[in-house]
């Protein structure tokens, strides 16, 4: 279940070993979605609205939400769940401003008369693919839109299933929204990527979304830009002798609802610990509404593995990379500083998963599949782009151009060696 590249310990003991692979399970959607795309390349708008009827049952002869739908839906918007959109949108801007203010530009002069620096640069457009998914999903439109305002992009264009909650066009809209869309998967990443009569080409396509959104983000991006390739989601968590088995069960089953193929585990120094969490995972599974897909999700990806020591539960740790991973240990803070490979860390027990998920305010979109080990997740910087300068003074030509000069010749490049050269040559004149 985990990297083929990376040994997992021999000390390790899977007390609740997975039974499927949720990575191997994600049958291949590579010849439909290269289809999709290819149509909407060609036929644009048609081939859309073509998609639209067929997957998700929706005859639309205009795409974009208007002025007065985004007012209707605002208006017809429950107060309570208004006042909370409102609440996680405040949190997730503010800490993308704190993140934005971390970000500095530069000019340095490095030997005399080369200076070299870099912009931080807004991207233009933003395309934000919002999932409808099995739940109205209120927190998705913050956790795209949000940050990419706060960054200063020009014009952000959602794109959200047809048959999404009418609150989520109202989220779009709260969350800043320049243009909405009733486009939902392949067919909207397309559009986005591509642009049609109606959905403009954006510059870098972003959020979360099924198996042929995935892939669809995957065939399109070169041109067009992406934040990550997104599996199902994970969640693991790391505990002691500490770890309340009733507190780990629920955080464990909080994130299995999400979808049968999420990944939950447990990864502890407590054999006791590890039998209670899975006598616990049966008990609550009988009571919890959504049990069905929770309990799918356990049975076929849910793992408990126990280890003899601190050392081999964070080189495990660090092999699974987990979406999510909290830590429930007596010294949280401390232990969190030793671990290095994660999407976003939970320390100590009162930081559950699910604040971040809903409207703390860091960014829910995470890397998934072990990407942890080489990218954060979603942050205002995503949607900046980070580019160099130089400007030189004669002083500085007479620094470089004869290395740059004699290193072209070396590579028998002649057309750069005279490019060296000309400048200090004409100095000399």
């Amino acid at each position: 279940m985990t990297s083929p590249r990376l040994p997992i310990p021999s000390s390790i003991e899977f007390v609740k070993s997975p039974n499927r692979d949720a990575i191997a399970d994600n049958s291949s959607v590579e010849s439909i979605v290269a289809e999709v795309i290819d149509r909407v390349a060609k036929e644009g708008d048609a081939a859309v609205r073509d998609y639209s009827k067929r997957f998700d049952k929706a005859d639309l002869e205009v795409f974009e939400v208007t002025v007065e739908e985004r007012e209707a839906a605002l208006s017809r918007m429950d107060p309570q769940t208004r006042a909370d959109t409102e609440f996680a949108i405040e949190n997730v801007r503010a800490f993308a401003k704190a993140q934005l203010g971390t970000l500095s530009e530069l000019e340095v002069e490095i030997r005399p008369g080369v200076h070299l620096g870099h912009r931080n640069i807004p991207l233009e457009r933003v395309g934000c693919y919002v999932p409808g998914g099995r739940y109205p999903l209120l927190s998705a439109p913050i956790m795209t839109i949000v940050p990419a305002k706060v960054a200063g992009v020009e014009e952000i264009v959602a794109c959200l299933p047809p048959n999404a909650h009418e609150a989520m066009i109202a989220g779009c809209h709260l969350s800043g929204a320049d243009r909405i869309f009733r486009i939902g998967g392949a067919q909207a990443i397309a559009a986005m990527a591509l642009g049609t009569e109606s959905v403009p080409p954006v510059d870098k396509i972003v959020g979360p979304g099924n198996a042929f959104v995935n892939e669809a983000k995957r065939q399109v991006f070169g041109p067009v830009g992406i934040d990550q390739l997104a599996g199902p989601s994970e969640i693991f968590i790391l505990a002691d002798q500490t770890g309340d088995a009733e507190m780990i069960a629920t955080d464990l089953l909080a994130q299995a609802e999400h979808d049968t193929r999420t990944r939950v585990g447990l990864i502890t120094t407590d054999k006791a610990l590890a039998e209670a969490v899975l006598v616990e995972v049966d008990k609550q599974l009988e009571t919890l509404s959504t049990a069905e897909t929770a309990g799918q999700a356990w049975r076929d990806y849910g793992e408990i593995v126990f280890c003899p020591d601190e050392e081999s539960m964070i080189a495990y740790s660090d092999i699974v990379a987990a979406e999510h991973l909290q830590v429930h240990t007596l010294d949280a803070k401390a232990f969190a500083k030793k671990l290095k490979h994660y999407g976003s860390l939970f320390i100590g027990t009162n930081s559950s998963v699910v604040y971040s998920d809903k409207c703390c305010g860091t960014n829910h979109t995470l890397p998934t599949m072990g990407a942890g080990r080489y990218t954060g997740g979603l942050w205002v910087g995503t949607y900046i782009k980070t580019c160099t300068h130089q400007w030189l003074s004669e002083e500085g030509v007479r620094q470089v151009a004869p290395p740059a000069a004699r290193q072209s010749a070396s590579e028998t490049l002649e057309g750069h060696r005279r490019a060296a050269q000309l400048r200090l040559d004409r100095m000399q004149d």
